[in-house]
């Protein structure tokens, strides 16, 4: 636990370089569309079409064949919506460049990706997972349940290794956690997953902070509706791996239906053109109020990671509840990284679904609160902040090393 010293931005060894060499703002920009200019073109196109004509019924059929046998990416013009679509591809593309993977495979939703993720596991007998907590709340639930025929081992990161069996098909982790914004060494657990694939959400890092390929990890996995779109008006989710889990994945979402909606794959395109300046503008004022809030009194404690990010949790001594009513222009609302700022009750909310005690041992306790950090002006941020905490406590000192990392 640090003082309330913050980074205002990422550093500059993880920002600046893409795996490919061309700097990270410039892979954001080009990524999946290096094709454009042969074609006359500037802005990518949006294919909606579901289906494709073909006069070459045997070539259509060896194709299909060839996608059953090894789920590659049919070569020629596409087939059918369920099995690719070209819009989705840009995509796919530019985001294994920016995570600096062979590929990536988009779904419908981050919960469709982690479905198919397991689906793929299962289908090999490798039904058993470990995870550490906290994750995404369905995503707990999702293990928790059993709803695909999985069993979960919960651990701490030291306890990986201890935890796996012959059956254990996966490791799960989520770094930074949502919500308490706990980090992982990721390079650590990787090497204690030995031939078990590492699965790291990297939703909350974004590219742009941590690339969880470069420590070890085998997959990686977004919830796309957050940072990668940006702008609150697309849902998705996207796993980021080498080529051979790739075609696996496909092969589920061929046959399980989820599929990403071509409108939503180019917006998601447009909102990867920007993702650097916004994850680092909200970053810059991610790190300044997570000051703020560890000097207030009317505060317990502030938790922000420390490779700095544009999500901020914190504990208040009094109700919760009276500061989500409060806000005025940050929106009380579920979902994270849009260009506006979002705050949210983790217990009543997101995290509602994972059993009480689960939930309080991980450390989403009663009186936390996630804030999601726009673009908005931060005095204006803190301002809203203020008033909806209350009145200041008459004599009150700021506790001591208040900010958590």
């Amino acid at each position: 636990m640090d003082s309330a010293r913050t980074h205002t931005s990422p550093p500059d060894d993880v920002r600046s370089t893409a795996p490919t060499g061309r700097a990270l703002a410039t892979e954001a920009v080009h990524a999946g569309r290096d094709d454009l200019a042969a074609q006359g073109l500037h802005a990518p196109p949006i294919d909606l079409s579901t289906t494709y004509p073909s006069y070459d019924s045997r070539g259509e059929a060896a194709r299909i064949d060839a996608f059953a046998a090894t789920g590659a990416e049919p070569d020629g013009p596409p087939v059918y919506g369920r099995l690719g679509n070209p819009t989705v591809a840009r995509f796919e593309t530019a985001l294994a460049r920016l995570e600096g993977t062979e590929a990536a495979v988009a779904f419908a939703s981050g919960m469709a990706a982690l479905s198919a993720v397991l689906l793929v596991r299962g289908s090999m007998g490798l039904r058993h997972v470990v995870a550490v907590r906290p994750l995404y709340g369905c995503s707990d639930h999702l293990l928790t349940a059993g709803l695909l025929g999985s069993e979960v081992t919960w651990t701490d990161p030291a306890g990986v290794a201890d935890a796996l069996r012959p059956d254990t098909g996966l490791v799960l982790v989520e770094s930074p956690a949502n919500p308490t914004l706990a980090e992982v060494d990721l390079r650590a657990v990787a090497h204690a997953c030995g031939s078990v694939p590492l699965l790291v959400d990297n939703t909350f890092a974004t590219p742009v902070l941590q690339r969880p390929a470069e420590h070890g990890a085998r997959l990686v996995l977004h919830s796309a509706t957050k940072y990668l779109g940006g702008h609150g008006d697309v849902l998705a989710g996207v796993v980021a791996c080498d080529e051979e889990f790739a075609g696996r994945l496909r092969q589920v979402r061929f046959a399980t239906g989820g599929v990403l909606h071509p409108l939503a794959g180019y917006l998601l395109l447009r909102g990867l053109s920007t993702l650097p300046v916004r994850v680092r503008a909200a970053s810059a004022n991610a790190a300044d109020l997570a000051g703020r809030l560890a000097a207030d009194p009317r505060v317990a404690r502030v938790h922000y990671p420390r490779i700095g990010g544009a999500m901020v949790s914190f504990e208040v001594h009094d109700d919760p509840h009276a500061v989500i009513a409060g806000v005025r222009l940050i929106t009380p609302a579920v979902s994270l990284g849009s260009v506006d700022t979002l705050i949210q009750h983790p217990a009543s909310i997101s995290h509602r679904i994972v059993d009480a005690d689960d939930r309080r041992g991980a450390g989403v306790g009663d009186r936390l609160l996630r804030l999601s950090v726009g673009l908005e002006d931060v005095d204006d941020l803190w301002a809203d902040l203020d008033r909806a905490l209350g009145e200041r406590a008459a004599g009150a000192v700021p506790p001591r090393e208040a900010l958590s990392r």
